[in-house]
């Protein structure tokens, strides 16, 4: 066996380091997951907090330790996601105060040495305390709630769920694989509301695009083949949920903004597997796994229908109902809509089954979301109204909410005032809100009430998604998927050690799937920050053409492979 320090981690993380996804310029990344019984467990919590603390210790003996650098890149494990996977029975200790007994798994050839069979007994606390304490420091560990993930398991005959892909929203069988697909939310946004009938459409076609892909893909094994043809897992989501909100005047943090993105991810699960169970129906039946797991994936099934009605009698969808006035009126349908496409899958896939064990997940989409032109991505908030990003290739890019504009123009301002609120937020990063006794220059200033509406996850103080808001929010759209949601709960700086231990505690309560924590600032060299990039200063002309003499080293050049190959 092979403890945590020896070389085949490292080695695992350095050639994630060098493979780039895409093939260029974004890294690859490993999840790394182990039992909260397992005997190592303390070891493998501290493992990227020790890691953290030698690119500090590095950064004080004044070596570079930015994103790209070496210091930083040739640290262990800066390309891989920790988590500790924990059942409700360990959650139940942590709330009671009950020890709990690690233990060593038992080995793939089953054969365990006797003398390791026990660890030692500690508090589920102290655990769990450890835990927050290394992501209050470093962002890792994050947590996956094994109970919660299995009960929505739509193949339990199968085998368990035990693991998940680096960003934690597919969460399958082993040996099995899902191609993702996104759909930018803004797009579907009219005068008139939201375009069911287009997202119906849209959604639709991307998953039997990605069904057919099931037999076109090539794989890495044998056995990662075998599964993906046996069970069809897709994974459609979509991005830009946070634009969404925002452009139809809703904050994020708030009821409404909830119930909306329930209501989109309702539809759009509804139609995927509705979509599946025709599929199964009209063109080669059902995935060959869904026999032998057909109760437990029609009571999955069954489970989503629920919710979806419960969403339906929601309060807080009947008050998008009530102002007809506002495009924000349609969500209710959407809401509704979703319910209608989860009864047609329910009884399709009674009669025919499904031909994909899983239909949706919620992906970062990061790189995804560049490409579609998102202002957020996946289910998250905007980070702030004015961002900067280092990039794995090197070099910073810097971009401004689009959606400010529009979402203006939503809560009734003219266009003069829209114009200086927009180009407020562009020279100072900052949102300008007019409070009591404040005197502007042409009162071109946002309202107190509706600064909620621009609410970012690093926002100016006292105008921050709140972790309530954060949590909440995977909350509403979690019972509405296949797999789990790609999410950070952003917390300010100032965020304690206790909060971030209750972070992880309402995760489990609120039924979510899997949970990572980032504290502002915590990690050196951190990727996205907020700002305005410093204005560059022009060098006299004599300095400029002194330079121009001075010799240039010869520097290698890289010369690339083409592209195809």
């Amino acid at each position: 066996t092979l403890s945590l320090h020896d070389a085949l981690p490292i080695s695992l993380d350095g050639w994630a380091g060098v493979t780039k996804s895409g093939g260029s310029s974004r890294r690859a990344a490993l999840m790394r997951i182990l039992d909260v019984y397992h005997p190592d467990i303390q070891e493998f919590i501290a493992t990227k907090f020790t890691a953290q603390k030698m690119i500090r210790d590095l950064g004080a003996e004044g070596w570079d330790v930015g994103f790209n650098a070496v210091a930083t890149t040739w640290t262990p494990y800066q390309n891989a996601n920790n988590s500790v996977r924990v059942d409700d029975a360990f959650m139940l200790a942590t709330v009671q105060g009950h020890n709990v007994q690690l233990h060593w798994p038992t080995a793939w050839d089953g054969k365990v040495p006797l003398a390791k069979i026990e660890g030692a007994s500690i508090p589920a606390s102290a655990l769990l305390d450890d835990i927050a304490v290394k992501a209050h420091d470093c962002g890792d560990p994050g947590m996956q709630y094994h109970t919660t993930i299995n009960k929505w398991h739509t193949c339990k005959t199968s085998g368990t769920i035990v693991g998940s892909n680096p960003c934690s929203e597919y969460m399958f069988l082993d040996d099995s694989a899902c191609n993702l697909a996104s759909l930018r939310l803004t797009k579907f946004l009219t005068q008139q509301g939201f375009d069911i009938d287009a997202y119906t459409h849209v959604a639709r076609t991307m998953f039997i695009a990605q069904e057919i892909l099931v037999g076109a893909a090539s794989y890495p094994t044998d056995k990662i083949a075998q599964n993906s043809h046996d069970f069809r897992p897709l994974g459609l989501g979509y991005a830009d949920l946070g634009a969404m909100l925002m452009q139809l005047g809703l904050p994020y943090d708030s009821d409404a903004g909830r119930v909306s993105c329930a209501a989109v991810t309702s539809l759009l699960g509804g139609v995927a597997y509705e979509t599946s169970a025709e599929i199964a129906r009209d063109c080669g039946g059902a995935f060959p796994g869904f026999a032998e797991n057909r109760d437990s994936m029609l009571q999955v099934i069954s489970m989503h229908e629920q919710h979806a009605a419960e969403l339906v009698g929601n309060g807080a969808v009947s008050w998008l109902r009530e102002t007809p006035s506002s495009p924000r009126y349609h969500l209710a349908d959407v809401a509704r809509a979703g319910e209608l496409a989860w009864n047609a899958a329910a009884e399709l896939g009674s009669d025919y089954g499904f031909r994909n064990a899983q239909a949706t997940v919620l992906a970062p989409t990061g790189t995804i979301g560049f490409a579609l032109d998102c202002d957020t991505t996946g289910i998250e908030p905007d980070t702030a109204l004015v961002k900067r990003k280092k990039l794995a290739g090197g070099g910073v890019v810097e971009y401004v909410n689009q959606s400010v504009a529009p979402a203006l123009r939503q809560l009734g301002y003219d266009a003069w005032k829209i114009d200086g609120i927009v180009a407020h937020i562009k020279s100072t990063g900052e949102l300008p809100v007019a409070y009591e006794g404040h005197k502007s220059d042409g009162d071109r200033w946002l309202a107190p009430y509706h600064a909620p509406v621009f609410a970012t996850a690093f926002g100016q103080s006292g105008n921050e998604v709140s972790v309530d808001g954060h949590l909440k929010m995977m909350a509403a759209a979690q019972p509405f998927l296949s797999g789990a949601i790609s999410k950070t709960v952003n917390t300010p700086e100032e965020t304690t050690v206790e909060e971030i231990e209750q972070i992880y505690l309402d995760g489990w309560q609120l039924g979510l799937k899997a949970v990572a924590v980032y504290r502002d600032n915590c990690k050196v060299g951190q990727p996205l920050s907020t700002g305005k990039t410093p204005a560059a200063t022009a060098l006299p002309d004599a300095v400029e053409q002194q330079l121009a003499l001075v010799p240039v080293a010869h520097q290698p050049v890289r010369e690339r492979l083409p592209r195809s190959r």
